[in-house]
């Protein structure tokens, strides 16, 4: 398949499959007579694991990582679980961050609701933060 006819199939662009080929997460496509790349069928089941993989919210570091493994003839599950578990700690660091930061900022608003502006302390930017 051509590069155009992939990008279709995966709903991406030329311009990505590019990008992930410089950056290796795609073997380098072989090349037509005429100069065009040739993408196999087995681009497309890659690009979607590209995809399901961001989806995620895996880096392309990580997602090169594990291609890799899977590439040179293994299964990649030991290192994907632990990959996973890991995102599963920082998303929860950061929920409980967002948490903590979304009572600030309700306290804060609800101070700014029912404060009158016109009483604000001139020698502060702003009384409310």
């Amino acid at each position: 398949m051509r590069i155009g006819e992939v990008a279709d199939a995966a709903g991406i662009t030329t311009k990505t499959i590019r990008f992930y080929e410089d950056r290796g997460l795609l073997p380098p496509a072989e090349r037509s007579a005429n100069g065009y790349r040739d993408y196999t069928h087995d681009t497309l089941s890659r690009l979607e694991f590209i995809r399901r993989s961001q989806i995620a919210g895996l880096t392309l570091a990580q997602i090169q990582g594990i291609l890799r493994i899977r590439d040179s003839g293994l299964t990649p599950c030991t290192h994907v679980r632990d990959v996973l578990g890991k995102q599963l700690q920082d998303l929860d660091r950061k929920i409980a961050e967002l948490t903590a930061l979304r009572v600030t900022v309700a306290e804060q608003y609800a101070t700014a609701e029912v404060a009158d502006p016109q009483r604000c302390d001139a020698e502060q930017i702003c009384s409310y933060i």
